[in-house]
């Protein structure tokens, strides 16, 4: 009877302690994101910035005796790059972002924490705490000449995260030195993701996703990776604060040539944090919030060891990652074939395309999926019942260049059902600003809808235009509403 009220009063006490550190978390990640405009970097404004704009930011570091700004080696094409130490504590933390170059939004949120750290206010407490128990190690962009050109892969046209074993390239050079020589105790592996991936089979964005990476083929799990699943666990329930169903888990699958993986078998704690998408945020601007709060909430619980009260079990709990979204799914749409009506679902994705130095881009649209869809979801839905999908109207005239279109009133022609123009002189551009379809003199004008053609049409109900499509972006004509973007030239 002793022993069971001993364990009853001790099982109390843990669960006191677990429930008192989780308030702590959840009070201290709240106020990281109510005050988060204070430290928030304002020369980063969107994603598609290159090494030539973050090095003044590291240049003022190097006036605030507390970083010690180090170069670490060079790129493919001789671009520096260089890590930020700060902290003197026991416990060793390196964080690296842009090890593809077109994944910048924990880039941004760093500079956002060197602002945090470097401001006086009232985070000093647990900052002086942070800087005792821990030394942390930055690198912001591994892979600079990916992020001029706004591309996955470096100059070599290699993958870095691939590249763990034949070391092919100086940045993975650069990585795996830091990490033997170093010996942190903690990594932070910090990607983008594509904006499609869902929570589960959900139409819920994976807003954030985790993932303890495994070491070895069987997905074993020793101190190493458990530390990794009970971090995660803590990071998991702040974001949920602010992205109710928006993370999610990435499979485990043993990738050998992943830095993640290797460096978790190397013997250091690897978090790997992918950014994916929100509604109404494309330059990633609230995801840049959430994984500043996401690495600063880690940070803390690695520097009060608060992540040992964890159960790892919960790691388990967090959806995986499924492919069960595209940017707009269009439902019970009615087409002709054969003369006779079919009901189909289209299945509509926007891809991205550098226009100039990578600074800004077009999109190139195309139907990914057709038929039957009723197992997915889209970003954005359209019920298309009762509506008959047909091809848009081509304007009779035909244009010597793309820089002709401003002679037009395209709202005008859209609002008609004009959809298309014909080029007299072939074009090198594939995109353009103006939401219009633009055909080169050789493509065929009218052709059936179906998968990998660019999504150009309108919908009807009888002879009453309700939607314009033009590249995979829409005008509802009924109600105004207007999210038409770039044109495409095919």
């Amino acid at each position: 009877m002793l022993k069971s009220t001993s364990f009853l009063a001790t099982f109390a006490y843990t669960f006191l302690l677990m429930t008192t550190a989780h308030s702590q978390d959840l009070s201290f990640s709240r106020h990281l994101f109510d005050t988060y405009d204070t430290y928030r970097e304002s020369a980063l404004t969107h994603r598609r910035f290159k090494q030539v704009d973050i090095l003044p930011l590291i240049d003022k570091l190097k006036t605030d005796a507390r970083f010690a700004v180090t170069q670490v080696g060079e790129s493919v094409e001789k671009r520096p790059i260089q890590m930020i130490k700060v902290g003197n504590g026991p416990r060793k933390v390196l964080l690296w972002s842009q090890m593809h170059g077109d994944e910048p939004s924990a880039t941004m949120a760093i500079f956002d924490i060197f602002n945090w750290l470097r401001t006086d206010g009232p985070f000093d407490a647990f900052k002086q705490q942070l800087l005792t128990e821990t030394t942390l190690y930055f690198v912001p962009m591994l892979n600079p000449d990916g992020a001029e050109r706004y591309q996955r892969r470096n100059a070599l046209d290699i993958d870095l995260n691939r590249d763990a074993l034949r070391l092919q390239s100086p940045e993975s050079l650069i990585l795996k030195g830091l990490q033997q020589s170093l010996k942190p105790d903690v990594g932070f592996n910090l990607h983008d993701q594509s904006t499609r991936y869902s929570v589960g089979h959900t139409p819920k964005q994976a807003t954030i996703s985790f993932l303890a990476t495994a070491y070895d083929e069987a997905r074993n799990i020793n101190p190493v990776r458990e530390r990794s699943m009970q971090l995660i666990v803590g990071m998991n329930r702040v974001l949920q604060q602010f992205i109710p169903g928006g993370v999610g888990r990435y499979s485990d699958e043993f990738e050998p040539r992943a830095f993640g993986d290797n460096i978790q078998k190397w013997g250091t704690t690897l978090i790997l944090i992918e950014s994916g998408g929100y509604p109404n945020d494309p330059e990633k601007q609230y995801i840049r919030k959430l994984n500043y709060i996401a690495i600063l909430s880690g940070l803390q619980a690695i520097a009060t060891e608060a992540y040992k009260t964890e159960s790892r079990s919960e790691y388990n709990t967090i959806p995986e990652n499924e492919r069960y979204l595209f940017d707009v799914l269009i439902r019970n749409a009615q087409i002709m074939r054969g003369g006779k009506p079919v009901t189909v679902d289209l299945g509509i994705n926007r891809y991205e395309v550098n226009v100039g130095n990578a600074t800004t881009f077009g999109h190139r649209s195309t139907i990914d999926d057709f038929g039957d869809l009723s197992t997915f979801f889209g970003i954005e839905e359209i019920d298309a019942t009762g509506l008959t999908l047909a091809p848009g109207r081509i304007h009779p005239d035909t244009l010597r260049s793309v820089a002709e279109l401003k002679k037009y009133k395209l709202d005008s022609l859209l609002h008609q059902g004009v959809t298309t123009f014909r080029l007299a002189n072939p074009s090198r551009t594939t995109t353009h600003l103006e939401p219009i379809h633009l055909l080169q003199p050789t493509t065929t004008a009218v052709r059936p809808v179906q998968t990998n053609r660019i999504p150009t049409f309108v919908l009807r109900r009888g002879n009453q235009l309700r939607y314009v499509f033009v590249n995979g972006f829409w005008l509802d004509v009924a109600n105004g509403a207007n999210k038409l973007a770039t044109g495409v030239v095919e």
